[in-house]
């Protein structure tokens, strides 16, 4: 049995140590927003946030998360950096096929809390292990220098 404080609920889970946080979520929790992409941690599509810093949940096993709290993308909105990212995903208007976007967002949003006033080479570093099939690239950079900017949305 493994406690997971997951978006800021407590949740006992009686299952093998070594399931990845990422079945955890989308199987026995039903947070079905942190996605499955390549299963080996090289595509960010399943990235969450443990402990405020972004982590893939796909190769997380959960026996490493007690004590630990989990975000998923389910609960960004209820962070102010992470609800202005959100915004200004919509604002850019980055979505394409979307199936990329939460752990674009969790990246972004992770960045922008540790760094509210990234360059271009901080965006490029924090947003490089999150892969974008439809090549939104250019839009997720001015989602995030928006953000950054403070303007409003």
């Amino acid at each position: 049995m493994v406690t997971l404080t997951v978006n800021g609920q407590q949740h006992a889970i009686d299952l093998p140590g070594e399931t990845p946080l990422l079945w955890t979520l989308r199987d026995h929790l039903g947070m079905t927003g942190t996605k499955f992409g390549c299963g080996m941690a090289l595509c960010g599509a399943c990235t969450v946030h443990i402990d405020g810093a972004p982590a893939r949940a796909c190769i997380t096993p959960i026996s490493t998360l007690e004590g630990r709290k989990v975000t998923t993308i389910e609960a960004i909105a209820a962070d102010p950096v992470g609800r202005k990212v959100q915004s200004a995903w919509v604002d850019a208007g980055v979505p394409q096929c979307g199936y990329c976007q939460a752990g674009q967002i969790m990246s972004a949003t992770a960045l922008l809390k540790s760094n509210p006033h990234p360059d271009d080479a901080a965006i490029d570093e924090a947003m490089a292990g999150n892969i974008c099939r439809c090549g939104t690239y250019g839009r997720i950079r001015g989602a995030i220098k928006q953000v950054a900017s403070g303007v409003k949305s």
